[in-house]
C-alpha cells in the first residue's frame, strides 16, 4: 500500500486542490477493487494539517485533517496543497512543514508533489534548486526572482524532476493527478479517471491560458515609456534601433535596461505584444486570419504563425477555434 499525505495548509488554501486529489485517489482505490484488480486498497490518503482543524474563506469551510504532522512516520508522497493570497504571508504562515518535508524527503526519499503556486513552498525547502519546475503563469516572474536556482519551465503543465513534481495553474493540477495514477496505477487507470472527472488527459502546455500583462513593476521610467509606445502601436512595425533612437540611447544600452526592466528582450516584448492583440481579436471578432495578422503589424504568414505557436503552443486556426465564441456555439 502506498501512503499518500495531502497536506492543507493553513491561511488562505484552496479547497479544491485539496479535495481533487483526495476524490480521484480514493476513486483508483474503489476501481482497483471493483475490477478485481486488488482485493484492498492500494492508496492509504491522509489529509495532514500543521492542527487538526483548518478554516478556508473567511469560516466558510472547515477541513478536519485525520494527521499533524507530528503523527506521520513515513509516508511515500506528499502533495502539498495550493496556497493563496500573500505569498510571503502564506510561506509563514505554513512554515512548519518546510523542515518535515525535508526530513521525509531525506529520511524515506519520499516523492513530493506541488501543486500550482504551492511551487513557492516548495522552493523554500531547497529541493527545487537545480531540477525543472513549474507554477501558475500569473506568479512566473515573481517565482524567478524568489528562486532563481530553479529551473522554471514556464510553459509546461506538468514537471517531473527525481521525484519531485510541480503542476501549472489552478485547475491544472488535475492534470499532474492522473499522471501520478497512471504512473503508479498504468494508462488504463488514468484513462478511466480523466473519463470519469472529465479532465483532458496528456495536456502538457499552459502557454495558450497565459495572458500578457507587460512587467511594469520597475521603477525605469524611460522603459516604462518605451514599453508604454508598443503597446499602443502594436499596429505598426517597430525596430529595436527605432526605440532606442526616439528615447536617446543606444542600441546596447537601450537592450540592457529593458532586460533587465522587464525580463524580456525588446524583441521579445513586442512580439509578445502583438501576439496578445492578436489572441483578442481571435477570440472576439470575425475577421480571418490574415487580417488578424495584418492588424497586429505582421505580413508574412508562416512568422506569424511560428511566433504565434511560440507563445501559446497552438496555431491562430486551432486558438480561434478553441476560444472564440461563435466557433464554440455554432
Amino acid at each position: 500500500m502506498k501512503h499518500i499525505s495531502i497536506l492543507v495548509p493553513k491561511g488562505q488554501a484552496v479547497l479544491s486542490s485539496i479535495v481533487g486529489p483526495y476524490k480521484v485517489f480514493n476513486k483508483v482505490n474503489e476501481y482497483l477493487i471493483l475490477n478485481g484488480l486488488r482485493k484492498d486498497k492500494m492508496f492509504d490518503i491522509q489529509l495532514v494539517g500543521l492542527t487538526k482543524e483548518t478554516i478556508l474563506y473567511d469560516g466558510a469551510f472547515h477541513i478536519h485533517p485525520t494527521k499533524t504532522i507530528n503523527e506521520i512516520d513515513k509516508t511515500d508522497l506528499i502533495i502539498i496543497g495550493t496556497i493563496n493570497g500573500d505569498l510571503k504571508t502564506e510561506i509563514a504562515n505554513n512554515y512548519a512543514f518546510i523542515p518535515w518535508m525535508l526530513e521525509h524527503r531525506v529520511k524515506n526519499k519520499t516523492e513530493i508533489a506541488s501543486l500550482c503556486v504551492s511551487a513557492f513552498l516548495l522552493a523554500e525547502t531547497g529541493l527545487l534548486d537545480g531540477k525543472v519546475c513549474t507554477t501558475h503563469w500569473m506568479s512566473q516572474e515573481v517565482f524567478k526572482h524568489m528562486y532563481p536556482k530553479a529551473k522554471l519551465l514556464a510553459d509546461k503543465i506538468i514537471t517531473e524532476d527525481d521525484g519531485i513534481y510541480t503542476s501549472g495553474g489552478a485547475y491544472s493540477f488535475l492534470n499532474l493527478i492522473l499522471y501520478l495514477v497512471e504512473k503508479y496505477c498504468g494508462r488504463e487507470v488514468a484513462i478511466w479517471c480523466a473519463k470519469l472527472f472529465e479532465v483532458e488527459i496528456n495536456r502538457d502546455n499552459q502557454d495558450h491560458f497565459t495572458i500578457f500583462r507587460g512587467q511594469k513593476g520597475h521603477d525605469d521610467q524611460t522603459i516604462q515609456k518605451a514599453q508604454q509606445y508598443i503597446e499602443n502601436n502594436f499596429g505598426e512595425k517597430i525596430s529595436v534601433d527605432h526605440l532606442a533612437e526616439m528615447f536617446a540611447i543606444s542600441r546596447r544600452n537601450f537592450v540592457r535596461r529593458f532586460k533587465k526592466a522587464t525580463s524580456n528582450a525588446p524583441l521579445e516584448y513586442i512580439q509578445r505584444v502583438k501576439i496578445e492583440a492578436a489572441k483578442k481579436s481571435l477570440e472576439s471578432s470575425k475577421e480571418n486570419i490574415s487580417e488578424v495578422m495584418y492588424s497586429v503589424g505582421y505580413n508574412d504568414n508562416k512568422a506569424f504563425r511560428n511566433i504565434f505557436r511560440k507563445y501559446t503552443g497552438l496555431s491562430p486556426l486551432e486558438y480561434r477555434n478553441r476560444y472564440n465564441r461563435e466557433n464554440i456555439y455554432n
